[in-house]
């Protein structure tokens, strides 16, 4: 998350947040570091994907959004959260919806305590539920 927010900031471009986190935050503390057994090429993917289908997943996002809710009015971090969330349902396919909005979902709670979690995992479920209705028909 700490990637795609540097991302919506502008002061770089993705190959650039890609590479310093797998070359020089790999194995920092905190929320700005990069664990050690991060799955690297998915990181690479989710933020490279993120990045080129941003326009297509902010429409997605928004189109699960209640009536009340605008593009603009959501916090950045969970802006990142949503667009990576929605990048995976829509173009990950090899990862089940219900294991993407968990994670995600984690990573929520794992910044916020109060209404966010929620409010991601209610946007995430319809975005989950429109690219993937399969799944949850079964």
């Amino acid at each position: 998350m700490q990637a795609l927010y540097q991302w919506q900031e502008g002061q770089h471009g993705p190959a650039e947040i890609i590479d310093q986190f797998i070359k020089v935050r790999t194995g920092e503390t905190g929320e700005g570091g990069m664990r050690r057994d991060a799955d690297r090429p998915l990181f690479k993917d989710v933020v490279e994907g993120t990045v080129s289908h941003r326009e297509a997943l902010e429409k997605t996002v928004s189109g699960a959004l209640s009536a009340d809710w605008t593009w603009g009015r959501i916090d950045r971090l969970v802006r990142a959260i949503l667009l990576a969330g929605a990048y995976e349902l829509v173009h990950r396919g090899d990862v089940p919806a219900r294991v993407v909005i968990n994670e995600y979902l984690d990573i929520a709670s794992a910044f916020y305590d109060q209404h966010e979690p929620k409010f991601i995992n209610s946007v995430l479920d319809k975005v989950a539920r429109e690219a993937r209705a399969a799944e949850f028909t079964r």
